[in-house]
């Protein structure tokens, strides 16, 4: 084809920049081109000075010399694409008998390396037609055994073809050696242990790693301390499965504990495939102080590691501990997110009891808290959004009045934006359609209005006062004071100013909302033919036959043990609008009462001191 280049060359229909590539395109008979993919040269027409190609769909496509010359990219005959196009029967054929002679020459057509990814991509799923992860795994295991293929340790690397056979035992003991840094070597230890049954001299090759792996520990295990324990677990299962002994002078797991001041931060930066190992290592070597350490580390530490600390202590006969750890942590609103995140996930019949609507206001809180944190993390966040049945599950088993406090609090929060907060509120709404008057804000008056005395509302105009004018301006300057103490990833004082000013923000909300809804009132003058606010009203428990004497007075004047209520009580709802001689039944507490009215007249209204406020619901 040289010669008939030439004459086009010379007549002018070609440049002669263009003749080593077109004589190439001739004799492969195969091209790819960046759009139309892999194409077969079927023939070559030097009088009107084109190629006839065959493309996918393209059949007898006509394309100038030149413009073929300058699009079009020579493949050999024997390269995978070619191949594909074909002898694609053959192809799948030979992945079916003949895994390493597809691989070898998948490899050799992209220059004797690809990634998994590339190979996957130009074997699936035209010749793999079958299970791909299954035939890749089968591969994948021959191609270890044999000595011309080097398998990377990340999935992204390259595999490589070497022409000159390797063996496995020198191939893992050079890329041990080479491998840079501690975390590297055991990576490539690990292939060793996975492959140790393949190994021709496995007792030389695990001794020769083991002794380099002793002295990386040596000099982790004070500046890298989980990395070394990480070495001590591999190095220990290399020796058994080599049947080797240990060598003298070797530290061991329980040498690197003893060193250890922060046990939750070692674990915790420990791989999670090897936390439950870790666990059982420190377990073993303070047999008898190891809960309350693993106790404390499952506020502190990952989700994963929260769990593998749960398990263990439930494992181990303290699923009570745990239980009452949890309480405890959510009733002060002390839960980590990560901490929740594992509870909500899990949320197993173990903690049935636990998983109520607190642990959404915990959740709630956590975020809060974290917003100031530079490492925080949206796991919780996500993982609210994501499960539709998460915020069900936890409120499902709280009465109405303790659901609307959750929808306000969500509608507060700022770890959510609007359009995923009308999400979340669209899930509660479907399950309990009475919120939906509470979200929209179509509110009767009296259900948005609070009555309440005199002295009460001036105490609660007070305390907001109070927290405007100091508490607020006085945190400002602690956070302003902390913060200029610096590298506020450690600065302790600067995390708790700003937890105390979500808290005060938190409260000043509340109290404005309070103070708009607030309505004041003597009680004076109040109706006395059915129990009003400002009445005295005396009944008898039908269920005890024992009588009681009650007042009922605003929302904020309750005095349990001078039998003083507020209105919004079950009983004070109940007993509202009922005159002497009825009855009424009511639940308080999951049980239900039977009372009868007696007599109602007018209260005494005690003197403004008297009557103490309580935390609005």
């Amino acid at each position: 084809m040289r010669e008939e280049f030439e004459k086009l060359a010379i007549a002018g229909k070609i440049g002669r920049q263009h003749m080593v590539v077109l004589e190439t395109l001739a004799t492969n008979g195969y091209c790819l081109h960046r759009s139309w993919g892999v194409g077969k040269i079927t023939t070559v027409d030097t009088v009107f000075a084109r190629f006839l190609i065959d493309f996918p769909g393209k059949t007898g496509h006509q394309m100038g010399l030149t413009f073929a010359a300058d699009s079009l990219k020579p493949i050999p005959a024997d390269h995978i694409l070619a191949r594909k196009l074909s002898d694609l029967q053959g192809l799948r054929q030979t992945a079916a008998l003949h895994h390493l002679d597809l691989i070898k020459m998948v490899l050799q057509s992209y220059g004797g390396k690809a990634t998994l990814e590339q190979v996957q991509q130009v074997l699936v799923p035209d010749v793999i037609t079958s299970d791909w992860k299954k035939w890749w795994e089968v591969a994948k295991a021959e191609m270890k055994k044999d000595g011309h293929f080097q398998m990377p340790l990340k999935k992204t690397a390259p595999i490589v073809y070497q022409a000159q056979e390797v063996s496995l035992d020198s191939r893992l003991l050079q890329e041990f050696k080479a491998a840079k840094g501690l975390k590297s070597k055991l990576l490539t230890a690990n292939e060793a242990l996975k492959n140790i049954g393949d190994l021709a001299n496995k007792a030389g090759t695990v001794a020769e790693i083991i002794a380099t792996m002793n002295s990386d520990i040596i000099s982790h295990q004070r500046t890298q301390t989980s990395l070394a324990l990480e070495a001590i677990f591999l190095r220990d299962e290399l020796r058994v499965a080599a049947g080797l002994g240990v060598h003298p002078g070797e530290i061991d797991e329980a040498t690197i504990w003893s060193q250890v001041l922060k046990p939750a931060q070692v674990l915790d930066a420990i791989s999670s495939s090897k936390q439950r190992r870790a666990l059982q290592s420190f377990k073993n070597t303070y047999p008898d102080t190891w809960t309350e350490t693993v106790l404390a580390a499952i506020n502190v530490t990952s989700s994963k590691l929260c769990g593998e600390c749960s398990e263990l202590l439930i494992h181990e006969g303290s699923l009570q501990t745990v239980k009452d750890h949890f309480f405890r942590l959510i009733a002060q609103h002390q839960a980590s997110a990560e901490m929740l995140f594992w509870l909500g996930k899990e949320r197993s019949d173990t903690f049935a009891d636990i998983l109520g609507p607190e642990v959404f206001r915990a959740m709630l809180t956590a975020m809060e808290r974290d917003q100031f944190n530079e490492k925080r993390s949206n796991k919780l966040r996500d993982f609210i959004l994501s499960d539709p049945s998460l915020m069900i599950d936890l409120i499902g088993s709280a009465d109405l009045e303790v659901i609307k406090d959750l929808t306000r609090a969500l509608q507060l929060s700022p770890c959510f934006d609007d359009m995923d907060k009308r999400s979340l509120l669209a899930r509660i709404v479907k399950s309990y359609p009475a919120i939906q008057i509470l979200i929209s804000g179509d509110h009767k008056r009296e259900e948005v209005t609070y009555i309440v005395s005199w002295p009460s509302l001036e105490r609660r105009k007070n305390e907001y006062a109070e927290m405007v004018q100091k508490k607020i301006p006085a945190n400002s300057k602690e956070i302003a004071i902390a913060r200029s103490y610096g590298d506020l990833r450690e600065n302790h004082e600067y995390k708790a100013a700003k937890e105390m000013q979500k808290i005060l923000m938190r409260r000043k909300g509340e109290l404005e909302q309070q103070l708009v809804r607030a309505r004041g009132t003597d009680f004076s003058n109040p109706r006395t033919d059915v129990v009003s606010l400002g009445t005295t009203v005396k009944v008898t428990d039908l269920n005890s036959s024992q009588p009681e004497t009650y007042t009922v007075f605003g929302a904020w004047d309750s005095e349990v043990e001078n039998n003083i209520i507020s209105y919004l009580t079950p009983l004070a709802q109940a007993l509202l609008n009922k005159g002497a001689g009825e009855e009424v039944t009511f639940d308080m507490d999951g049980v239900q009462k039977h009372y009868r009215i007696d007599q109602v007249s007018a209260a005494i209204l005690p003197p403004p001191a008297a009557v103490q406020p309580v935390a609005a619901g």
